[in-house]
């Protein structure tokens, strides 16, 4: 007898916490022109005891609705006492289109719109104006717009003639207000005009020939970019099928990937503009990702090979570089070479997880003036300044070596470098 009393309280317990029933609305909607609704249907209701005494707070949901598509579950109303009704809105183009009232009857099957629909009811329409804002997400086509339309860039300013920089974002044209603006987005003084063509004979295009990388870049713009020709160990490779040209950027195609000991030349034409004085590129000589040594000799991690021709007096040529130190157990030992010269050197401790430098070489006649600096997680910063006799003229090349302390496994990796020539 007790059992069965105890199975009943539990039956009556179960029975208290279940979940009211619901009716589920599904339909298809339409605008009037035929096409498919696209948006967002917002239902909201005032507090109200459903038939089977669950209580039911003031609330609304957001339904998305895709292609016309509609399906909620709702409690049923109409067996309430006072009847309730749900204050439905529908939202497309970030605005609301109309709005309804819906009285939901008990079904075990989908009912349609129609169903629930409440022609004229009278009844106070629940407030919703707590519902969530509609989300740029909702709106059918409101995202794809807006990834479409330029932004503002980095040198954005009001009142002044604009331009699309690489990456398409609007940018301020720079110059003075009686300055004409080109179609490039430069500016400088009217009345100027074409005075002629330059010829570029001979270019190295920068970048590393290590049978991987397949990008490179010219000082100059080709004008017209057909007036490239380009040559991989003298011959003369075709556009398109052969590589691509994009602004001054030279990109190969797979199957002509540049081979170590492959040489590469360049000639195109520019346009020089009489108004301006022409303005040299600093060029990208090398960039990339380097090696990893887990030994405790010297060890190179990437050469940057410079060809004999490409720096001269005058120039400038600045080096960057970013290591990793995998590990804690051990010390490590960092350098860079310039020809025979050591230029820059650092000793970090098993704790050093990253490190970080850069050097500058100004060349003259004579050599080098080379300075250098780095810094580490621990490491402090530091910096010198010395100089390097080493000969540019049949070129140069610019190495990176590291070395891990006895402590077995740790390793060094040279996670990034680049060399810059500033004319």
């Amino acid at each position: 007898m007790i059992a069965r009393i105890a199975q009943a309280a539990l039956l009556m317990t179960a029975a208290a916490h279940a979940a009211p029933p619901l009716t589920t609305i599904q339909d298809v909607l339409y605008k009037a022109d035929g096409t498919r609704f696209n948006g967002i249907v917002v239902v909201g209701w005032n507090s109200f005891e459903a038939p089977d005494t669950s209580n039911i707070t003031t609330q609304s949901v957001t339904v998305k609705v895709t292609d016309g598509n509609l399906r909620v579950q709702l409690v049923p109303t109409t067996a309430t006492t006072p009847p309730v009704y749900y204050a439905v809105k529908y939202n497309s183009d970030g605005k609301v289109q109309f709005q309804e009232t819906w009285a939901v009857p008990p079904s075990s099957r989908p009912v349609r719109v129609r169903d629930v629909r409440v022609a004229n009811s009278g009844a106070v329409q629940a407030d919703t104006g707590s519902a969530a804002p509609v989300q740029e997400s909702d709106v059918s086509g409101l995202v794809s717009d807006l990834a479409a339309r330029p932004v503002k860039g980095a040198g954005f300013a009001a009142g002044r003639a604009l331009f699309a920089n690489q990456q398409g974002a609007l940018e301020a044209v720079a110059g003075s207000p009686a300055d004409c603006v080109r179609v490039d987005g430069s500016a400088g003084p009217c009345g100027g005009g074409i005075a002629g063509t330059a010829f570029v004979d001979g270019e190295t295009p920068a970048g590393i020939v290590d049978g991987n990388n397949r990008a490179f870049t010219l000082v100059s713009a080709p004008d017209p970019a057909g007036s490239l020709a380009l040559y991989r160990n003298g011959i003369l490779l075709k556009a398109v099928q052969d590589f691509a040209l994009a602004d001054r950027a030279v990109t190969f195609t797979a199957a002509m990937t540049p081979q170590p000991g492959d040489t590469l030349l360049a000639g195109y034409r520019v346009a020089v503009d009489a108004s301006q004085t022409p303005q040299p590129y600093p060029e990208v000589l090398c960039s990339g990702t380097g090696a990893a040594t887990s030994s405790a000799s010297p060890t190179s991690l990437a050469v940057c090979a410079v060809p004999a021709g490409k720096i001269s007096a005058g120039d400038r040529v600045e080096i960057r570089y970013d290591l990793e130190h995998q590990g804690t157990a051990a010390e490590f030992h960092f350098e860079v070479v310039w020809g025979a010269t050591t230029i820059a050197a650092r000793d970090a401790a098993a704790g050093d997880a990253r490190l970080s430098g850069r050097a500058e070489a100004g060349l003259h006649g004579a050599g080098a003036a080379v300075s250098w600096q780095s810094w580490g997680t621990v490491l402090p910063f530091a910096a010198a300044a010395a100089s390097a006799s080493d000969s540019f003229t049949n070129g140069i090349n610019i190495g990176f070596s590291g070395q891990v302390g006895a402590a077995g496994g740790d390793s060094l990796l040279l996670r990034n470098f680049t060399v810059i020539r500033f004319p």
